[in-house]
């Protein structure tokens, strides 16, 4: 990949943003006991979910930090999930499946490891054009009943900082495991400017998924603005991590088409939310990325 310049045109930072890289920190379970226990706490609230699944999603606000977390049972045994979520590159994998993420590149080893992303437009773009960002990853805890791992990065564009994505897994004993899933990330007033200022014109007509009041009828008014966005894309990462995992079960062949199909399915079951691009557009254009990824892997090696 070409350099870039660090701060990118006012398009590529309101994709970079509303895609749900940053996350701020929050409370660690710290053992698989104490997720466990999480997740006791929430089995009621999991089994009425919204989502008609064991699946809960929030957002917060506070200050110059917004952030948007998911707790869930996913179907995958953990002796399969946290190995396969512990790869660097399979974080690569994961992350490609979003719109915006044009390119993904897992480089360095130990304390150095990291993934050099670029950020671009939900349609079609070079990747020369869209925005580089390094993530630090991190693998905090490896136990055989809990991990935690997270993606990070001091700073960003337009005076954001502290982005990070972090993930918690730990095994339940009626199988299966229980995930955690948080982002976050701090602005400053530019930041915070420009992506309302996006939010009030071509983003004028996306919610997120909490329901603040209901309508005369009884239909739901879902929130909107920055939590809006950052639920969106805390569940589009989810169902990233969710479509990776499904489609270890294939061979290693079958398994990116897979994993694009899948992603796309699954979002648009969410649609008045999440969709963007029509099934055909979206997987010729991943398909495409994905061609010029391998070709440049190869080219690197």
């Amino acid at each position: 990949m070409r350099p870039r310049p660090r701060i990118p045109c006012l398009p590529a930072w309101l994709l970079l943003a509303s895609a749900g890289l940053w996350l701020a920190p929050s409370a660690w379970a710290q053992d698989g006991a104490a997720l466990r226990a999480r997740q006791s706490e929430l089995r009621s609230a999991l089994a009425d979910s919204a989502f008609g699944r064991p699946l809960l999603l929030e957002s917060v606000q506070r200050g110059d930090r917004l952030s948007g977390e998911i707790h869930a049972v996913i179907a995958q045994p953990f002796a399969l999930a946290a190995p396969a979520l512990q790869s660097q590159q399979a974080w690569c994998d994961i992350l490609m499946l979003h719109l915006n993420v044009k390119h993904c590149l897992a480089l360095g080893s130990g304390a150095d490891r990291r993934l050099q992303i670029a950020i671009g437009r939900k349609h079609e773009q070079p990747v020369e054009d869209a925005f580089d960002l390094g993530l630090g990853y991190r693998i905090l805890t490896s136990q055989p009943d809990y991990l935690a791992l997270r993606l990070e990065a001091a700073e960003g564009p337009l005076g954001t900082r502290d982005f990070r994505l972090m993930l918690e897994l730990a095994p339940l004993a009626e199988g299966g495991s229980f995930l955690r899933l948080n982002y976050s990330y701090r602005h400053g007033l530019a930041a915070r400017l420009a992506l309302q200022g996006y939010l009030a014109t071509l983003g004028r007509d996306k919610v997120g998924f909490s329901v603040v009041a209901r309508k005369a009828d009884g239909s739901p008014v879902y929130i909107e603005g920055l939590r809006g966005a950052v639920e969106r894309n805390t569940l589009r990462y989810y169902l990233a991590v969710e479509a990776y995992l499904d489609a270890l079960a294939l061979p290693a062949s079958q398994r990116t088409e897979r994993r694009l199909q899948a992603w796309f399915d699954a979002t648009e079951r969410h649609a008045r939310q999440l969709h963007e691009l029509d099934r055909d557009d979206y997987l010729a254009m991943k398909r495409r990325e994905l061609a010029r990824l391998a070709a440049d892997r190869a080219a690197a090696n």
